[in-house]
């Protein structure tokens, strides 16, 4: 006769045993680096289609290789409707790691081939507005002065964009403002804070004021950050503690190039880093305080993941610049 206990324990140890059996479907040798790149392709595209497009296969081909992946995993892994395909929980959670393991697999390639040469390899900067104006160009001249050999690359996105892209290790690190709270998988270094000032041309018709009311200057042309950044947000807390409206004649960019020639050519006005500022004679900033606009500028990192030797001296030389425009700012956070 079995005891309830006895039965108790038949089935928890038949658990544990299943249990054991499904561990290492992963590690079996059934799950392939193909797999992975499936799962990236997937996820980035949105589609069956857009996957192969990317992968250069055919849309059969996707489609088995992740029928292959679903029954390794056990798992769906995708929902299939008309307009393309959506992850399941299963698949959000799986891409994460995919996308860890291909950014590790890429950044250990790079990492051998910079140990072979150390004067050669290559870096992928991520950057917007806050970093790009006068701190990443100066580290870049000086890091190419001692290795001209050095493929440096920039990519310049919004913040979303960009953390998107340092999470699949398709960047290095981004240099520019940093959010208040690390998003996860992140880590923080500050180079500097940054005060945040109104920039207009040189001859702007305010220039020469002691003293701008907030009412007049949001009669004049502005240029603004997209909604989809912390500037824009402490811009629109400022307004609207100041009882102000935002004004109504804008052009809405992060582009530096842009925000520049617009500010040069016409008497619009914009909320920029103060070093933008201060680093071109044909702009200055005008007299009125954006209070409690600023920001911290400096370096997010994917956390755990080992930089290569490029991107160490890159970033070495970055703090070198940022202390010699802002002494003893530079920290870890």
């Amino acid at each position: 006769m079995v005891t309830p206990t006895a039965a108790r324990l038949c089935l928890t140890g038949n658990a544990v045993y299943r249990s054991r059996m499904e561990i290492p479907r992963m590690l079996d040798g059934r799950l392939k680096f193909r797999h992975l790149l499936l799962v990236e392709a997937l996820s980035a595209q949105g589609s069956v289609v857009g996957a192969a497009a990317a992968l250069h296969v055919t849309q059969p081909v996707v489609t088995r290789s992740l029928q292959d992946l679903e029954r390794i995993l056990g798992v769906t892994l995708y929902e299939r409707g008309p307009r393309g395909i959506e992850p399941t929980e299963f698949g959000v959670a799986f891409t994460q790691y995919a996308r860890s393991a291909l950014a590790q697999m890429n950044q250990a390639s790079r990492h051998l081939q910079e140990i072979a040469d150390a004067t050669r390899g290559h870096v992928v900067i991520g950057t917007h507005l806050a970093g790009s104006n006068l701190l990443l160009p100066r580290a870049i001249a000086q890091l190419k002065h001692d290795r001209p050999a050095l493929r440096i690359v920039v990519r310049e996105a919004t913040p979303d964009a960009l953390l998107e892209d340092l999470v699949a290790g398709k960047i290095d690190f981004i240099i520019g403002r940093l959010a208040t709270v690390p998003p996860e998988g992140t880590i923080q270094q500050t180079l500097h804070a940054e005060t945040i000032r109104v920039i207009a041309r040189t001859g702007h018709p305010l220039a020469a004021r002691t003293q701008i009311p907030l009412d007049e200057l949001i009669t004049y042309p502005w240029v603004l950050p997209g909604t989809e950044t912390a500037l824009r947000t402490e811009l629109e807390e400022f307004f609207h503690r100041n009882d102000c409206s935002l004004p109504p004649d804008r052009v809405e960019t992060t582009a530096f190039l842009t925000i520049r020639q617009l500010l040069v050519e016409t008497d619009m006005v914009a909320a920029l880093p103060e070093l933008i500022g201060a680093s071109d004679p044909r702009l200055t900033a005008l007299p009125i305080s954006l209070d409690l606009v600023g920001a911290r500028v400096g370096i997010t990192l994917a956390a755990g993941r080992r930089l290569s030797p490029a991107s160490e001296a890159m970033m070495q030389s970055l703090v070198t610049i940022a202390d010699s425009v802002h002494p003893r700012q530079a920290q870890s956070d």
